[in-house]
Formats: C-alpha cells, structure tokens, sequence
C-alpha cells in the first residue's frame, strides 16, 4: 500500500509498511500510483504516450528496485492474525487526580468543568503515596516510570503535589527506578513558588492557552464567566522566559468557533512560545462548538495555512515545534507501540481523588470501568480488553494509509461515538490524516 499526494507542487510518495518516504518528480508521482493498481506492462501502455518511452522505462526500474529493497509496496511487517496478549502486565505510568475541581469553567471541559460529574474534592497526601507505592510494585522491572498531574486544576493541590514529587523521588531511588513527572494545568496558580518547584524537580509542564484572547475567554472563562487571558498569559510567559532549560508545550483546543485556529498558533508563537499544540475539539453533536464533518474541508485548508506559517518560521530561523508535526521516520515508536497506540488500560492507568483506578483519565468516574484501587491493586483486568484493541483488529484501519502513525486512535473516543474500542472516531480519523500529510511535508522541507 502507498499513499501519494501533492503539498505544494511536492510530489510525495508515502510506502505504509516500510514507512519510506519518496520525494518524487510528476511523471514518477503518477506511474507509481498506477503501479498499484495495475501491471507493468498495461502502466507502460498507458504512460509512453504522455512522457515518453525512455522516461517510463527509467520509473519503472526505479521502482522495481525500491520494491525489491523493500521501500515501495512492501508487505505487511505482521501477519493479520497479529495477537497482542503477550503483554507483561507491568504498569508504567499513572495520572493522579489531584484535584476533581477547578478555578476555571472551560464550556468544553471533558471532565464536567473539573469534578468529572461527581463530588468536587483533592487527593489526599496518603492516597497519593499509595499510588506511588502502588506503581513501584507494578511496574515490575520497568526502570523508568512517569506520574502525570492532573485535574481538574491539580495546583488546587498543591502541598500534596509537593510530597509527592518528592516522595516518589525517595521511592524511586529504594526501588532503583527513575522517576518523571508531568504537570497539565491552566496556569492561574503558576506562581513563583511554583515555577521554582517545577525547575528544581525538572518536571515537564503542559500549559493550557487557547490562543487570541477573544478565542481562549470564550470557552476558558472564570467560574464567574470572566476573562482568564491576561493572568494565563502573564503566568505562561513568565515561566516560559526563565533562563533554565524546561520541557514544555503551550496547549490549546480548537473548536467550531475557531476554525481559523491557524491564527491562534501564529498569536502563540508570536508571543514567544515556540513548543505548541493546538488540538481539535471532541464533543457531541448537540455542542454549538463540536466540529462538524461540513467543516472539514475549513479545517484541512487550515491546516494547509499552519504547514506554511511553521516552514517560513524554520527558514526564518525562528522554529515552532508543534505536537501534532512532530513526525520521527528514522527512530519512532517500535513497530508493537505503532499498532497499539496509547498504553490506556495497560501499562497506563489514571488514579482519582479517592484513590479508585480506570484506564486512562477519560475513563475516570465511570463505574464500569474502575479497575480497582491503589489500596487493592488491579482488581478488573482491562489488560485484553484494550491491547486487542490493535489496528489489525480494526476494520477501518486494515484499509487506512495512516495506520502505523495514529496507530488506531483514542480508545475514549471510540466508545463515546461508536460505543466499540474497534471502531474508531471518524472525524478524528480524517484529522490525524491531514496532520500526517502536513508533518510529513514539513519533514521533508526541513531535512534537506
């Protein structure tokens, strides 16, 4: 399978099984593509009167060589009767729930505005380390592990954040292990203290601006419906501006409202951040901001406009790594990672305030789906249920171009839209698509 298409007067020839990328001139662009679909000889036929006999004869040998090297229509790298229970069962990760509330009200908040449609409440000191205890045990002989805080707001938490971080460091060190946190917050409470907190424990922070100002205070506004722009920004500037090294990533959601989100990126980036991820909405129909499948062709020609505004800041010498471009064709994920996505369910799982386990943080507060607790241990193994979950047991991905890159999608998503971890979100599907055609672009006109 191939899948070929033109950006920009770019010919571009994708190999999905091997993963080899062709830059390639119009005559070779439009024989490969019939190679697919046809014999040599009928290809030839068709293709002498247009460019010319020589010029045929030269394609066709270039790709009879690329073919037989493995870098064009090459096979399939696992059989379809792919089975992915050989897991270990080692856990690798948790998200803590620091804090099923917020000093937000984002309208398109998936976790019901921060208290996940329950009682709103903080994480307590004890069952955190009980989730650390918990992951130094279940990640077996895993040597890294990671602990994500998150809400909510999880810096409504703080002082317990603080002993966490620095008990699962004590931990960690007993248990010969490395530990790596991650913070995902709004920023409101991004203070000095904080700052320092962060920097000092090398945490990577992941902080949430939607871009102009109009744009964020319409769906992030404050629970008395005011403007949070000014104090996110202010925060995420100061921080981002401090003279240390820092992993982070300005994130933002786009939604129906803002099909033009290829502004917001471009005012993001202007206002100094230069690691960003604007990411689509999902939402239900009935939402006035959810993205519709009549706003697509908006949404790729957007997304056109972003592949040109980031590979003008690289030539400029002023790069934006933005997530969803970031695209490695010589050392990604292992070929396992790329036909099972996510580890949800598996070697990730998300912990709630009162220390109940689910598979990932989209799952939490739904009962069907508790796992068990960091006091009982895994009590529901979800472990088959989501590794089978696998592109080789999802129809529409056997048929996908992208499949080895998406690797099957969101599992939530799935079952909110279609009820089933093998049919994937549609739109999403169409998206990831687009992002991987405008990534692997950009890859090509930066690596020359």
């Amino acid at each position: 399978m191939i899948h070929a298409y033109v950006f920009d007067e770019t010919f571009i020839v994708l190999d999905v099984n091997s993963g080899s990328l062709h830059v390639v001139d119009e005559p070779a662009y439009n024989i490969i593509k019939a190679l697919e679909i046809a014999h040599q000889e009928d290809v030839a036929t068709r293709f002498v009167p247009v460019y010319g006999a020589e010029t045929v004869k030269e394609v066709l040998a270039e790709a009879a060589d690329l073919k037989s090297n493995g870098l064009l229509f090459a096979p399939d790298p696992r059989p379809h009767n792919f089975n992915n229970s050989n897991t270990d069962g080692a856990v690798k990760a948790l998200c803590l729930h620091l804090a099923h509330d917020c000093n937000l009200r984002c309208r398109y908040c998936f976790a019901s505005q921060g208290d996940y449609a329950g009682d709103r409440g903080l994480m307590s000191k004890e069952v955190g380390q009980a989730a650390i205890d918990f992951l130094m045990h279940a990640s077996g002989n895993r040597k890294h592990v990671e602990v994500d805080f998150f809400g909510g707001e999880p810096l409504l938490n703080r002082p317990v954040m603080q002993d966490l971080v620095e008990y699962g460091r004590l931990r960690a060190g007993e248990a010969g292990k490395v530990i790596k946190f991650t913070l995902t917050t709004n920023a409101i409470l991004l203070d000095a203290e904080v700052q320092r907190l962060i920097l000092d424990n090398d945490l990577a922070v992941v902080l949430s601006v939607d871009g102009r100002p109009q744009v964020h205070d319409r769906m992030r506004p404050t629970p008395s419906g005011g403007s949070s722009y000014r104090r996110v920004m202010e925060r995420c500037a100061e921080f981002v501006r401090l003279p240390f090294d820092k992993e982070y990533y300005i994130r933002g959601t786009f939604t129906r409202h803002n099909l033009d989100f290829a502004a917001d990126v471009r005012h993001l980036a202007e206002a100094g951040f230069d690691h960003l991820s604007v990411e689509p909405v999902v939402a239900g129909a009935g939402m006035d901001y959810a993205l519709r499948e009549e706003d697509l062709p908006t949404i790729m020609d957007e997304y056109n406009k972003l592949t040109r505004y980031l590979l003008e800041r690289h030539r400029q010498g002023r790069p934006v790594e933005f997530f969803h471009f970031n695209i490695d064709l010589d050392d990604g994920p292992c070929l396992a990672k790329r036909l099972t996505g996510c580890s949800a369910g598996t070697e990730y799982l998300a912990v709630a305030p009162t220390g109940e386990m689910y598979p990932c943080h989209q799952f939490v507060g739904r009962p069907d789906f508790q796992v068990g607790s960091v006091f009982n241990g895994v009590e529901k193994d979800t472990t088959n249920m989501f590794s089978q979950a696998h592109i080789y047991n999802k129809k529409a991905c056997l048929k996908c171009w992208a499949r080895f890159h998406c690797s099957g999608g969101c599992h939530a998503n799935a079952l909110a839209f279609n009820g089933d971890l093998l049919e994937p979100y549609k739109l999403g599907c169409e998206l990831a698509k687009k992002r991987l055609e405008c990534a692997l672009y950009l890859k090509i006109c930066t690596t020359a």
